[in-house]
């Protein structure tokens, strides 16, 4: 029953005949039962239709049914025929959770647009739930990385070949370009997975506090200093250290953490013991940490001993065409989280979001996904004439036009969630010229379904 839209129930033959006609023309794939046992049977939870069935039927009447669709799951709309008149049935059926109900003889299209709306309620009804299940795991910022442009490819293919090796990373980007998700995304995909990931802001912690953020003390090492406590190195043991804006960290602490780099060894503040430790570093910055060292501002052998392996994030302007994809996700989990619908953007909106320059990156977009599932089209409205600035001059007519199609083409795959059917008619173009233009932009479908 996958590709069903409608499952319609009545005892009629002769109108079960007519409506899977009707149905039919109208792109809406319907199964016809003749009872309400026989259309139960195909019902489940996983059903991404709507259920349209009489309410004058033998053994198990259109309320009866609806109870039993309902104790399936309550989220499948379920719209009822009734005879001319019968108000108190209505009554009834809205009372006992019926999506709507349509009085016979029916406006065709007015049902049709019934069922539509009821289809769409569903689809999205289906999606939020997908994604309550695995908010936990989506809400964090590293489980994945999304983007299939020419950047974050060279990412992936940097980082994928080392993830189960101890080797140090050094990640380098702009604020707000995913050096943090990067950092989980890595750590979470390795065997190291299943130990702690403990990050810390070498710029937001005091320069008196990092020493023993990081190495941790005894009782009684310092004033203050009432009981011992575990540092964020040893507290990393046999997992992750994410240490960003790197370049802020001290000198003379610099000359600390290489040591335990080459010893693999970390002695508390107040202690004369060493504790081993395997602990992978991640390290961050926006800087040049080779052009701080070439000036003394920076440790050039911390450096090289952190520069193992280096990836570079590009800044979001400089991958443009994963731009509908992150804000789709976004508004996804925003959705979720606040407990809303996801709107789709359209077309002209989406074609705003690849003008932008982004100077916040992701971070960014992010944000701004965010404000439009709490306030809806409004919130790009907010943000017009940031929305609007630094244009890229540089693009020709004919680029910035393909740079429009395929976020449009992209925009309705999200929002149908893949459906080739569902994207031509909001796009309102036939199959093959559908196919063609995402053969053109190399855009694929497989990265919509759910």
């Amino acid at each position: 029953m996958t590709d069903v839209s409608v499952i319609f129930v009545d005892d009629d033959p002769d109108i079960l005949q007519a409506m899977a006609q009707t149905l039919a023309l109208e792109d809406l794939p319907v199964a016809c039962f003749e009872s309400a046992r026989s259309g139960l049977e195909n019902v489940t939870r996983d059903y991404e239709g709507v259920v349209l069935c009489d309410y004058n039927m033998p053994g198990m009447d259109g309320l009866e049914m609806l109870d039993r669709i309902r104790e399936v799951d309550e989220a499948i709309p379920v719209i009822i025929l009734t005879g001319q008149g019968d108000i108190s049935t209505a009554v009834t059926a809205m009372q006992q959770g019926a999506y709507d109900f349509i009085e016979k003889p029916f406006d065709h299209d007015e049902l049709i647009e019934l069922l539509r709306h009821a289809l769409e309620k569903r689809h999205l009804a289906l999606e939020n739930r997908r994604l309550k299940a695995q908010l936990k795991h989506l809400a964090r910022p590293g489980p994945r990385l999304l983007g299939d442009s020419p950047g974050m490819r060279k990412v992936m293919a940097t980082i994928d070949p080392i993830l189960d090796i101890s080797a140090n990373i050094l990640l380098h980007g702009e604020t707000g370009s995913g050096k943090d998700a990067v950092a989980r995304y890595i750590h979470e995909s390795s065997r190291r997975g299943a130990h702690n990931f403990v990050a810390i802001n070498c710029g937001a912690v005091p320069e008196h506090l990092i020493e023993s953020e990081l190495f941790g003390h005894e009782a009684g090492a310092f004033t203050g200093a009432d009981k011992r406590r575990i540092g964020k190195i040893e507290y990393a043991h046999k997992g992750t250290l994410f240490l960003d804006e790197l370049e802020s960290m001290p000198l003379a602490l610099q000359v600390k953490l290489l040591r335990v780099l080459e010893e693999q060894q970390v002695e508390r503040l107040g202690s004369n013991q060493l504790q081993t430790v395997d602990v992978r570093i991640i390290a961050a910055t926006k800087s040049d940490l080779k052009a701080l060292s070439d000036k003394g501002e920076f440790r050039s052998d911390l450096y090289y001993r952190l520069n193992v392996v280096k990836v570079d994030i590009p800044p979001l302007r400089e991958r443009k065409e994963d731009i509908p994809l992150l804000f789709h996700h976004f508004v996804l989990i925003a959705a979720a989280r606040y407990d809303r619908e996801s709107i789709p953007l359209e077309a002209n909106q989406a074609a705003r979001l690849l003008q932008h320059s982004w100077p916040g990156n992701v971070r960014e977009l992010r944000n701004l996904a965010e404000r439009y599932v709490l306030l809806g089209p409004a919130a790009l409205d907010e943000s017009s004439s940031s929305l609007a600035d630094n244009v890229n001059g540089r693009q020709t007519l004919v680029e910035m036009m393909d740079g429009f199609e395929r976020s449009a083409i992209i925009s309705a795959l999200n929002a149908c969630n893949g459906s080739i059917k569902n994207t031509m008619v909001q796009l309102g173009i036939a199959r093959k010229t559908l196919y063609d233009k995402m053969k053109k932009h190399g855009v694929d479908k497989a990265q919509f379904k759910d």
